[in-house]
């Protein structure tokens, strides 16, 4: 049964938030805009990120790469549109530069966000189950039992015999089976 909370959820909204800022000033450099925002711009850059980042973490990972495309698509304009609007902002109209490393870094960028949700989703359960596997009490069986001889004999004989026996059904059944017409 699945756990009904996401433990992964944060790190999906603080990737998605991340990724979309870094690709944005990365585009932004790449398109001939300056490559270290500050001021007015690195404010709206951050709550850009923080205005996608905080959708991507409440939604449930059902719904797929094409999901997580489509937010780092929208994460990455808005946070390009916020760097296009601060104030001392000069680079020409959006270059092919930019374009393609938008481009590039969508469906690249939600294949390593979903890779590391999937990583820390399984880690997380191995240590829960190795947790829960040192902290559950032993069962109590009883007295220990020796080992007789009769009991090696007997599970040799399970080991060394063909398992091969006689197939086919009963007697009876198998008279039923010649006739399969009722009489």
């Amino acid at each position: 049964m699945r756990s009904p909370t996401d433990h992964t959820a944060p790190l999906r909204g603080a990737a998605v938030g991340a990724a979309s800022g870094a690709v944005a000033v990365f585009a932004h450099a790449a398109g001939g805009g300056t490559a270290f925002p500050s001021g007015t711009a690195l404010a709206l850059l951050v709550a850009a990120c923080a205005m996608v980042g905080v959708p991507a973490a409440s939604f449930r990972t059902r719904h797929g790469l094409s999901w997580m495309m489509g937010l780092l698509a929208v994460g990455q304009t808005i946070g390009h549109l916020a760097l296009s609007i601060a104030p001392g902002h000069h680079h020409p109209v959006a270059g092919s530069g930019m374009l393609a490393a938008h481009l590039v870094a969508i469906p690249v960028g939600a294949t390593v966000i979903r890779a590391a949700e999937t990583g820390m989703r399984r880690a997380i359960t191995s240590v829960c189950r190795f947790v829960l596997a040192w902290v559950a009490p032993m069962p109590a069986h009883g007295p220990a039992r020796i080992v007789t001889t009769e009991d090696r004999i007997a599970v040799r004989r399970l080991l060394v015999s063909s398992g091969i026996g006689r197939r086919g059904p009963p007697g009876r059944a198998g008279l039923l089976l010649t006739h399969p017409a009722p009489a």
